[in-house]
């Protein structure tokens, strides 16, 4: 996917919340007061969001409370040229201007950074982190190699947790809904100038909203006996986070935070159009009949469809003013995850595409950076060092006539034949009977009537990068500024691959020596490739002040993605070797300028841009197996705009918009990827609403409506109409009234008012297999929720 205590009343509130965002319930250091600045780090030191020359989105913790938002993907809704796409908490795809982080594989490096308190966490397995007790989430657009490092080849997002303070604070909030969603989070705070900690936790529980019948002893179907599933896309969430701030002078500060976030979710709906459940195919939003393998616990890892993932952080920040203008500041991290997911690929009733996705990883990171400032003058530089050491395993489990049957593999074209012939056709009937269940039956003639069948591939990495950077900023005038920069990168990228594919029973009864996925066995052993890279990314950046309140910027600067090491096996003259492909590294040069600033009641900002790629990188799954392509050259022009009105002493109106044109180059010689649109990306969104708040006395009444709209995307490189979402609209709403000047609060909330049927996701491993499937968005919710602040 915020000042004594008074534990007996918060012990009344536990038992709720609407939103994660909520837990923000103190006044943020960065939320501007009425009519102030938002402050932000996104150049590595303090600077008004208008002084800024890049684009910049931030959501401060005030105003996520202020729009119930629920998670990073619901956060995203609010920025223009961001979207975040929560398939589950260990498969999150971050998406800035059409170019999308969503690859699972140990051997690929990321495109868009996800930093945490200044830490890099872009590795997708391990980033999803949770929306409570945050000071702000600042989203910066375009190529920042200078200040984010290695991943930001289109921008970052960095998360940035509520500081402890000096002084004796405390707050906690909670919200019940449909679904049986129940949520709580809150914080302590205490200490004083010199030392001060900060205790903030969160657990977030809901039902499924996707009914799944697999198991269930009151649908008749063929495959009684089998465990109860869970009902699908629900949520059992926990996070802690525990923070320490050591001020021994006016000079030095130390921070340490850390945090644990884990889920034990029920499984994903994956949702096949082509295999009916039970009782016959109802639609993308109709009840599922996913189960798993009867293997699951011993082969997959669980008995039951679902995600076990713990994540582990530790950051140490020191900040030191040397002299006066002189920073010297270092930021430290380790973070370790561990994730099971077991999923059913296929989206239907057969044992069929049962998977899991086993990934682990550690990673250290050490940034040293020396700041200067003066009147005519600001320069930093620095060094970087990361650390990466990750795996991803992926099981696998079927019956070998199913897999057989329900396959739609041109390899396997005659064996179907013979089954049709024989009597059984095709997969699954029209009322979810599993015809192919009696595949094996006559494959073997009856010599047996099911033969499972267990494999899995393996791929690792262990990535070292090192760096170098310098930023110069030039002030000749008050009124302009010139910066510009470079970093200096090295990497030594190491991947690894292993797989054990047994051949099929069936198929060498048929002659045939050949493993299911017909992929290559290497029977355990690993092996391992490394490569070695450099490149220089720089960055040109101008801010011209117009006025004391308008500002106008424009920005030059080179984003990459790194090349992949991408290692898998193949058979040579009957040998089992490596299979090495050495992807070239994705190069984009962005050009971009706006406008920013303040005109009476209005603040706002709008910037255009353009960006020029090279050797853009696409994955493309086969048989389970992810990979990436060089596509060739692609062109993303777009715009984005952001405003705040204030209408009167209660009221204030906000809302952005973007446009995105990414597209692959129109050339023959890119196949079929020539013209496509970026996945995950629409052309056109937008979001906006109001804020009210009317005070009654000691009173406060509050309502803050919104809505967000995206146009058509596509899911999938190449476009597939099959595979997209035509544009929707969603309606979300806060309303209530606050006690004693704001100290206590109590509610309702409701997401997707109207109840919008829409999709989050189609195509996926299954699409890789020839029968895709489909994940349906969050369906309405609503309930109460209730806060205080101590």
């Amino acid at each position: 996917m915020r000042r004594s205590v008074s534990f007996g009343f918060a012990g009344i509130l536990l038992g709720c919340t609407s939103t994660a965002a909520l837990a923000q319930s103190t006044v943020q250091p960065s939320a501007p007061e009425e009519g102030g600045d938002i402050v932000v780090t996104a150049q590595k030191r303090e600077q008004k969001i208008q002084d800024v020359p890049i684009t910049v989105t931030a959501l401060t913790g005030a105003k996520m409370e202020e729009l119930g938002v629920n998670s990073l993907a619901e956060m995203a809704m609010y920025v223009p040229g961001l979207r975040i796409q929560e398939q589950s908490d260990n498969n999150p795809g971050f998406v800035i201007r059409g170019i999308t982080s969503d690859s699972g594989s140990a051997q690929q490096g990321a495109r868009v950074s996800i930093y945490y308190n200044g830490v890099d966490i872009s590795r997708t397995r391990g980033a999803y982190q949770d929306t409570y007790d945050l000071e702000r989430i600042e989203v910066v657009k375009g190529p920042q190699a200078t200040l984010f490092g290695t991943a930001s080849a289109v921008g970052a997002v960095n998360i940035i947790s509520a500081q402890p303070r000096a002084g004796t604070s405390a707050g906690i909030i909670g919200s019940y809904g449909n679904y049986n969603r129940g949520q709580v989070s809150g914080f302590v705070n205490v200490g004083n100038d010199t030392l001060s900690g900060r205790l903030a936790f969160a657990y977030r529980y809901h039902d499924g909203f996707v009914r799944n019948i697999a198991g269930d002893a009151s649908v008749p179907n063929q495959n009684q006996g089998k465990i109860k599933q869970d009902d699908l896309n629900g949520q059992d969430q926990r996070g802690l986070r525990g923070s320490l701030r050591w001020a021994p002078t006016d000079a030095i500060t130390a921070s340490l935070v850390l945090t644990y976030d884990g889920q034990r979710n029920p499984g994903t709906a994956f949702r096949s159009r082509a295999l009916a459940p039970t009782g016959g195919n109802g639609g993308d939003y109709s009840y599922a009949e996913l189960s798993g393998s009867p293997y699951s616990a011993s082969v997959l890892g669980a008995a039951k469809l679902g995600l076990k993932r713990d994540v582990y952080d530790a950051n140490l920040t020191l900040a030191w003013e040397l002299a006066p203008g002189v920073t010297f500041t270092t930021v430290n991290g380790y973070r370790k995850f561990n994730s099971n997911e077991v999923f059913d690929a296929d989206g239907g009733p057969a044992w069929y595409l049962e998977f899991a996705e086993d990934a682990r990883g550690d990673q250290w990171s050490h940034e040293g950076r020396f700041n200067f400032s003066g009147d005519k003058y600001r320069a930093s530089f620095g060094w970087n060092g990361f650390f990466e050491n990750n795996l991803q395993r992926v099981p696998f489990s079927t019956e070998e006539g199913t897999y057989l049957g329900c396959s739609v593999a041109a390899a396997y074209a005659g064996v179907r034949a013979a089954l049709a012939a024989n009597g059984v056709s095709g997969c699954v009937a029209a009322n979810g009977t599993v015809t192919a269940a009696n595949a094996t039956r006559v494959l073997t003639r009856g010599a047996a009537t099911a033969i499972p069948y267990s494999s899995e591939f393996t791929n690792y990495g262990t990535n070292d990068t090192y760096s170098v950077f310098a930023d110069g900023t030039y002030i000749p005038t008050p009124r302009l500024e010139l910066t510009a920069g470079a970093r200096l990168l090295i990497e030594q990228r190491k991947s690894g691959y292993s797989s054990v594919q047994p051949n099929s029973v069936i198929l060498a009864s048929l002659g045939v020596k050949s493993s299911l996925l017909g992929t290559v066995s290497t029977g355990g052993t690993i092996f391992t490739a490394q490569r070695s890279f450099t490149a220089i990314l720089p960055r040109f950046n101008a801010l011209y002040r117009v006025s004391d309140s308008i500002n106008l910027y424009a920005t030059i600067s080179k984003g990459r993605r790194s090349p992949v090491v991408q290692l898998a096996a193949q058979t040579v003259g009957g040998v089992v070797v490596p299979n090495l492909q050495i992807v070239p590294d994705e190069v984009v040069w962005n050009y971009e300028g706006g406008i920013k600033g303040k005109i009476g009641p209005f603040t706002g900002s709008l910037g255009v841009f353009y960006q020029a790629y090279n050797g853009f990188q696409v994955s493309v799954t086969n048989n389970g197996v992810t990979t990436t392509q060089s596509a060739g050259k692609a062109n993303n022009p777009g715009a984005e705009f952001e405003g705040n009105l204030k209408v009167g002493r209660f009221l204030q109106l906000f809302g952005n918009f973007a446009y995105v044109d990414g597209k692959i180059a129109n050339n023959a010689s890119y196949g079929v990827y020539s013209g496509d649109q970026f996945r995950l990306q629409p052309k056109y969104s937008a979001s906006g609403g109001a804020t009210l708040r009317v005070p009654a006395g000691d009173l406060i009444f509050y309502a803050t409506p919104s809505a967000t709209y995206q146009s058509k995307q596509y899911f999938e490189l190449p476009n597939s109409e099959a595979i997209s979402q035509g544009g929707y609209t969603l309606v979300n709403v806060r309303a209530g009234v606050e006690l004693m000047q704001g100290k206590y609060r109590i509610g309702g909330f409701a997401r997707n008012a109207f109840d919008k049927k829409y999709l989050i996701d189609a195509g996926n491993t299954g699409g890789g297999f020839g029968i895709p499937t489909y994940i349906r968005g969050e369906p309405r919710v609503y309930g109460v929720e209730v806060a205080g602040k101590f």
